[in-house]
């Protein structure tokens, strides 16, 4: 069984609700949550709205490999309302990202992990830093807890009081 590390992250909607329905339907078809982290609130990142994000840290077990899991997480995207555009950042009813997929690391014209930037995000470093403060990043050779408080993005990140 590999253990996957999964971001959900909403702007627009119902958020708690497409939260918990993304947590099921993820469940039910890439693996065994595991651990989840708090909900997170920050600004927008790389573009501008005044619909703050909602953003939480999902860990699975699971067997199927990350090619299967991207797909599975698109659908439930899909399934909740997501339509993509072809460039660029925008407000979304959900957003799923794969950050971590055991120590592996994939460069695939469809899917890189670890994701690209998670350095670079206080939004995904928050969460990710109170579920795995040790996890290391198979690339930077870093701790999350040590790229969190090294990071550069000064957008406000902000627990929620929400169960």
């Amino acid at each position: 069984m590999s253990k996957v590390y999964l971001l959900l992250g909403a702007n627009i909607g119902n958020k708690n609700d497409t939260f918990r329905r993304a947590a099921f339907i993820i469940e039910s078809a890439v693996g065994q949550i595991i651990m989840r982290s708090s909900i997170y609130e920050t600004e927008p990142w790389g573009f501008q709205s005044d619909d703050f994000f909602w953003n939480q840290v999902l860990v699975l077990r699971t067997s199927l490999p990350a090619l299967d899991i991207l797909q599975h997480i698109q659908k439930t995207e899909r399934a909740l309302g997501r339509i993509r555009k072809q460039s660029g950042y925008e407000s979304r009813s959900i957003d799923i990202d794969i950050l971590f997929y055991d120590d592996q690391i994939i460069d695939q014209p469809d899917l890189t992990v670890p994701h690209p930037r998670i350095q670079e995000r206080n939004f995904v470093l928050a969460p990710l830093n109170e579920v795995a403060p040790g996890l290391v990043h198979p690339i930077l050779k870093k701790t999350i807890g040590e790229l969190y408080r090294e990071c550069p993005d000064k957008l406000n990140v902000r627990k929620l009081d929400i169960n």
